[in-house]
């Protein structure tokens, strides 16, 4: 299949991109998982920067959660509106270069905001920064679901979110050996931030001029409906009756609000157990290390075909409540280990939620990928009551907050392996762009017929 260099296509077009092989879909995958980078070193430089706007700009620790407030409210508007309409109308590649552009912009703003060490001025920043990665990621997290083999989507995802754990990782070990190694108590730290956001907006811009030029697929609802048709012999249904979607939105709204609790004020807990603010910054690296490493290995599992992901899921949020009641309730280096192991653990929970989300939505893949993507806003809701609990208490009590998330998430994982098992194993077993389909040799066979009937053509 040959990628066309169309800046939009109409969701209604049936483009064959259902059909997509590994090697086909090999490029355009390894494209948008550059994008994965960007938003994981984001993420990564926000839980360094609220630790070190406590001590810069004199501010509590549920102040400075308004920066996560922002960055993650930026996710709960977008998707299910201009992004998701942009994404629906316009397709994927226009999607990812207005998300680009948007992030740009917002990497742009924390200069002045830098000029006038303005708390507000930050968070205004990286609510623009959060409003141009949730664009991208209302239209990367579904892409690489949907591009390539169906029985390979969790894997296709989990790699991508690796290399975004790679970003998150990168991001923390940098601010503690570069920007904040000798600036902690003082302005020069907020000058470096500024500098690294400018070479961020430079890096963007030519990603812009990249994904605008770049041959790419583009896969449209109708593909999907075709797809799922293919995949279990029936149509996906009306939009309201797509259940699993929403508990999958659910499940994914506590997750992240944990996930990013947890990462938020890693530096608080780790602080409380006798722990410097740069040894503390290291540590968030070793554990964004692990949660990056143990996302490849998800991944590798996966490919193993006696290892469901649903079963992955439902084993690995158990043991991410089970980690986090242990280091509430210990103390010291102890208390430290079981908090990484909430990390290890972490590791392939939001890319398998999306995927088993999205199994057998058929047209509404997209729709349905817009709400999997806002339900990242609960990064805005739990972070905020952690750093309450924090600033009133100590962050070992505020555990509380993302062990209940936890919990609250684990409802989807029990609800699939229970009541959707066989819809979920469907689209594990398909041969669906690993072995020809009945689609492709049809077209196959219309290509042959038209090149005899130009032959005879030709030849009267």
């Amino acid at each position: 299949m040959a990628f066309k260099r169309k800046i939009t296509v109409s969701d209604s077009k049936h483009t064959g991109a259902s059909h997509l092989t590994l090697r086909q879909s090999f490029l355009p995958c390894c494209l948008v998982t550059i994008l994965f980078f960007l938003w994981g070193f984001g993420y990564g430089l926000l839980d360094v920067l609220n630790s070190h706007f406590q001590t810069t700009l004199n501010i509590t620790a549920s102040r400075a959660s308004g920066l996560s407030a922002a960055y993650f409210g930026a996710y709960f508007i977008c998707p299910l509106t201009i992004s998701g309409w942009i994404l629906r109308r316009y397709g994927f590649r226009l999607t990812f270069v207005t998300g680009l552009g948007v992030l740009a912009v917002g990497c742009l703003l924390f200069w002045p905001s830098g000029v006038k060490k303005s708390f507000g001025g930050f968070c205004g920043s990286m609510f623009v920064v959060g409003a141009g990665l949730s664009t991208l990621e209302t239209a990367a997290d579904p892409f690489l679901a949907i591009c390539g083999p169906p029985r390979y989507s969790e894997v296709r995802l989990n790699l991508a979110q690796a290399v975004q754990g790679v970003g998150s990782f990168v991001a923390p070990l940098l601010a503690s050996r570069v920007f904040f190694a000798h600036t902690v108590d003082n302005d020069q730290g907020l000058k470096n931030v500024q500098w690294t956001y400018l070479g961020v907006a430079c890096f963007v811009a030519i990603l812009m001029i990249v994904f605008l030029f770049a041959p790419f697929p583009e896969i449209t609802d109708a593909d999907m409906g075709l797809q799922e048709v293919e995949v279990a012999d029936h149509d996906s249904g009306p939009l309201k009756k797509q259940y699993t979607l929403f508990l999958g939105v659910w499940s994914q709204f506590c997750y992240v609000g944990a996930q990013v609790a947890v990462a938020s004020y890693f530096i608080n807990f780790a602080k409380e157990t006798g722990r410097s603010a740069a040894t503390a910054s290291d540590l968030l690296a070793v554990g964004q290390g692990i949660y990056a490493a143990n996302r490849f290995i998800a991944a590798g599992l996966m490919m193993i075909p006696a290892v469901k992901p649903r079963f992955m899921l439902a084993a690995y949020l158990g043991l991410c409540f089970v980690f986090s009641v242990g280091a509430m309730n210990t103390h010291g280096t102890a208390s430290l280990v079981l908090l990484l192991m909430v990390f290890v653990f972490e590791s392939c929970c939001f890319a398998t939620i999306f995927t088993l989300s999205l199994r057998g939505l058929g047209r509404h893949t997209k729709r349905g990928g817009s709400f999997l993507v806002s339900a990242i806003s609960g990064g805005m809701v739990f972070p905020p009551m952690m750093g309450a609990v924090v600033t009133a208490h100590n962050a070992h009590l505020a555990m509380a907050i993302p062990m209940m998330g936890y919990v609250l998430a684990w409802v989807f994982p029990l609800y699939v392996n229970i009541y959707q098992r066989e819809r979920m194993d469907q689209h594990r077993a398909t041969t669906v762009g690993v072995e020809p389909s009945a689609h492709q040799k049809e077209v196959g066979l219309e290509k042959m017929a038209s090149a005899e009937q130009v032959e005879v053509t030709e030849a009267k």
